[in-house]
């Protein structure tokens, strides 16, 4: 794990400290602690939920539990999701964030309506779009989140030419 700094510089952090979070026995895991993959592993499960479900000839989750995890799961009263304020309109499925309206301007980041995703703290990221067929993962291993705007360039190289609605 790396700590971003203004100038650009990067610091890597002590071992112990970058997976202290890993090894510390919680009452209850916050999100975003707890998960270690490889690029290949996190691809390997993006294509499934992209397959329904379904990697390698083998059947994982049913069709209709993937349908669920990517669908709009928040009551209508939650309104306030000011922390992907770049992410265009979406809402929060069973597991994943859904896109429900196409980017408004060329600061929000682009995709698809209905597509899936999520961002995780040391600004890595991954998305599924079902309609146009897209499963993509970046993973970087820096912090603080969001400071430099890769994933908006990654998704607009990944996604230039495709429709958006």
């Amino acid at each position: 794990m790396y700590d971003w700094h203004e100038d650009g510089s990067l610091t890597r952090e002590p071992d112990e400290v970058a997976l202290e979070v890993q090894w510390r026995d919680w009452p209850l895991k916050p999100g975003s602690f707890g998960l270690i993959s490889s690029l290949d592993d996190y691809m390997r499960f993006a294509r499934m939920l992209q397959n329904e479900g379904e990697l390698d000839g083998q059947r994982i989750l049913r069709p209709e539990t993937v349908r669920l995890m990517a669908t709009d799961a928040l009551p209508a009263d939650v309104t306030d999701q000011g922390f992907l304020p770049t992410r265009a309109k979406w809402v929060f499925g069973i597991d994943f964030a859904v896109r429900i309206r196409p980017p408004a301007n060329a600061q929000e980041a682009s995709g698809a309506v209905g597509e899936f995703f999520w961002d995780g703290a040391a600004n890595t990221l991954f998305w599924v779009d079902p309609k146009n067929k897209i499963t993509a993962v970046l993973f970087t291993q820096y912090k603080p989140y969001g400071k430099v705007p890769l994933h908006k360039a990654f998704r607009d190289a990944v996604t230039v030419g495709y429709p958006t609605l």
